[in-house]
């Protein structure tokens, strides 16, 4: 981890309004429950647990707002989403000092446009984004409206005002700036608009075909003129056979094996500043086992060997 920060601090954002399927608001507590402090302290660590911030559910948002989705496309809650993002962006910026490594329970993975707004207000970021999607929708190409499928387009400037300018204001990355891993679920549009992007995508035919060493590497290279990394982990980059408990599932992801490689070689980077764990839904879990997964993952980010 870069400058050996020994403290961690741990944010909650219980949001489920990124998607149109409940649940996910329950994943910070799910990977409390399953030990992540404890696991971080064993590893030598000093762990604050910052809490959750209050985040409205579904039926709290506004007749107001509802009705007011035409204005950014089919983006739904767009304006609720992007107010919680902004106070990630003000919660990290005042409660986190910077050198300790942060990390974000979420929650829909739209709560990463207010952590990695934060990062990259504090120094050039890179962003390893573990994903089975791409998440590089607008409000326009959307098939769903569903704003945890926009979060990467956002960040690079592209999509919903609101979302675009969380934090402050315009893109808070280039498309340089990111390598996605484990992508096997593109919309359509989605798909032809990542081609042109110049974003760095790993697909799981990469991964299949030359190894996640291999992969993780190339990503590393990419992203070699950046001195600080972000990793965002939606856990249904992994197969669901090991991480049953997602949003958004999709057959033939990471085993269990290749995610802890990645999360190692990521580590032993030294570039990682913080991380998100996002879209775990223990309505669909089998005992807890998708959040211990997350807890060992994370454990792994940080310095977790088998010598």
């Amino acid at each position: 981890m870069l400058n050996n920060s020994r403290v961690v601090r741990i944010l909650g954002v219980p949001m489920d309004l990124g998607q149109n399927r409940r649940g996910v608001d329950m994943g910070p507590s799910a990977i409390r429950y399953a030990g992540l402090q404890e696991r971080l302290q064993r590893l030598g660590y000093t762990v604050h647990d910052c809490g959750n911030l209050d985040v409205p559910v579904v039926e709290e948002v506004s007749a107001r707002e509802l009705s007011a989705h035409s204005a950014d496309g089919r983006a739904r809650h767009v304006q609720t989403v992007a107010e919680v993002c902004d106070r990630i962006y003000q919660e990290i910026l005042s409660c986190i000092p910077e050198e300790d490594f942060a990390i974000v329970l979420g929650g829909d993975h739209s709560i990463s446009m207010g952590s990695i707004s934060a990062m990259t207000r504090r120094r050039p970021t890179g962003v390893i984004w573990v994903d089975a999607h791409g998440d590089f929708n607008t409000p326009e190409t959307s098939p769903s409206g569903n704003v945890h499928g926009m979060p990467v387009a956002a960040l690079i400037g592209q999509g919903a005002p609101a979302l675009v300018n969380i934090g402050y204001a315009g893109a808070k990355l280039q498309p340089s700036q990111i390598a996605m891993i484990g992508v096997r679920d593109l919309d359509a549009e989605e798909r032809v608009r990542l081609a042109e992007s110049h974003i760095s995508v790993f697909t799981m035919t990469d991964i299949d075909e030359h190894g996640i060493a291999e992969v993780t590497r190339r990503a590393l290279d990419r992203l070699n003129f950046m001195d600080a990394l972000h990793v965002s982990l939606d856990m249904d980059a992994l197969d669901p056979e090991d991480a049953p408990g997602v949003g958004t599932p999709v057959r033939g992801g990471l085993s269990y094996r290749e995610a802890h490689l990645l999360m190692e070689i990521l580590s032993a980077c030294g570039k990682v500043r913080s991380m998100d764990i996002v879209e775990i839904n223990p309505i669909l879990d089998n005992r807890n086992q998708t959040a211990e997964t997350a807890v060992e993952l994370a454990a792994s980010l940080l310095g977790k060997r088998i010598l």
